[in-house]
């Protein structure tokens, strides 16, 4: 007996093979459903979350230049944070590598993570140097000087390209500095200015190149070596240099660190805040940029203003100010209208599976949503898991 199989008995096509694939919003080649993503609105809030840590170390440092006026020891207060990354950190990458794999790391990058922590180190220096010298507003608009510092460096070093609407919003940015900068000689003789407004802006400019340079040789690290490695040694060699730099120059200023419960809590505060901050920017930097990172952290401006205008100060900041931080907002907007290319950086170490990044690091693709979703799921699971489990 034969065996008919008519059209009638084929097995219907299950409904959801014909689905559509979702609508994408596309203009100008720019896929716009990437900003409905789990992947981007992680990046967007950490980011923010990244901007709250930088306010509170603003407003913890104010308070103490308010509350204790002269209170000049910048690489002291920076120092308990190397201390307790280099606690946490580095016990965690002993424990992976074992002391003899852990020591021949340190044998081949010592040098390395010495120069990272230099930077750093002398990045947080002359900001907190600056806030002796001006007021936290301009403080905190010049620090943005570290987003065009990162653009030259990404550039140089890590092949990143831009597109010219970039450079365009960059340039902007520097005409919003610029006022900042006009604003504080017009006040430099109001004491709400600060002791020496220009010498402050010097010290806040150097500070944001260092912040710049240690961000891109971060973002490079990061994407190189394990998290833990970087954050352990970034914390060791950053309190090496702390403990020399501090013998040589702020000795003789630790009289300064007196019993008041007050000054200890702000100390404290700033602190676990940098921590905070330290721990969470490598997830940040696998996941985005640096450069993303910088122009993040530019909210903390708008977070400042606020509390800073409303909360702790008896007068306003200069009126030219509205008028700088709107130019830097809308030079990060034209900044921001074109991807740039991701750099493309292999890691060194063979257990790279919890690494986050692929071999060839997050390209412009990814970067828009044209990628697969579930790829970037898998990234910034895999990303957060390697911070959770280390």
């Amino acid at each position: 007996m034969s065996t008919n199989f008519s059209s009638d008995h084929t097995p219907a096509t299950p409904q959801y093979e014909h689905e559509s694939p979702p609508k994408k919003f596309k203009w100008k080649n720019i896929d716009f459903s990437y900003l409905l993503s789990k992947d981007f609105i992680l990046i967007f809030l950490l980011g923010q979350l990244l901007a709250l840590c930088i306010t509170t170390t603003i407003v913890a440092n104010t308070k103490l230049q308010i509350l204790f006026p002269g209170f000049n020891i910048p690489t002291t207060l920076s120092l308990f944070l190397y201390i307790t990354l280099a606690i946490i950190y580095t016990p965690i990458s002993i424990f992976k590598y074992g002391f003899g794999g852990y020591f021949k790391m340190l044998k081949g990058r010592w040098w390395k993570y010495f120069l990272l922590g230099l930077v750093d180190v002398e990045g947080n220096y002359f900001v907190n140097k600056g806030y002796v010298y001006t007021n936290p507003f301009s403080m905190t608009l010049l620090d943005a000087w570290a987003t065009p510092v990162v653009v030259v460096l990404s550039l140089i070093f890590l092949k990143v390209r831009y597109h010219p609407t970039q450079y365009i919003g960059v340039i902007i940015c520097l005409a919003g500095l610029g006022l900042v900068a006009y604003c504080d000689f017009q006040d430099e003789n109001n004491t709400a200015a600060g002791l020496d407004p220009i010498k402050g802006d010097l010290f806040a400019l150097l500070g944001a190149t260092f912040y710049g340079i240690s961000n891109v040789y971060e973002e490079y690290c990061v994407r190189k070596r394990p998290l833990h490695e970087v954050l352990g040694q970034l914390g060791f060699w950053g309190m090496v240099v702390s403990f020399i730099q501090i013998g040589a120059a702020e000795r003789g200023e630790w009289q300064q660190l007196g019993s008041d419960s007050r000054m200890i809590g702000y100390i404290i505060l700033y602190n676990f805040a940098m921590f905070l901050l330290y721990s969470l920017t490598p997830i940040l930097f696998r996941l985005s940029s640096a450069l993303f990172f910088n122009l993040a952290l530019l909210s903390s401006d708008f977070y400042t203003y606020i509390f800073l205008s409303f909360v702790l100060f008896l007068s306003s900041p200069c009126q030219i100010y509205p008028a700088a931080f709107a130019t830097v907002v809308v030079g990060l907007i034209i900044y921001y209208i074109n991807p740039a290319t991701k750099p493309k950086i292999k890691p060194d170490y063979e257990d790279d599976k919890h690494d986050g990044v692929n071999e060839n690091g997050r390209d412009l693709e990814s970067s828009y949503g044209v990628n697969n979703e579930n790829d970037d799921e898998k990234r910034v699971n895999n990303t957060v898991e390697e911070l959770v489990v280390s």
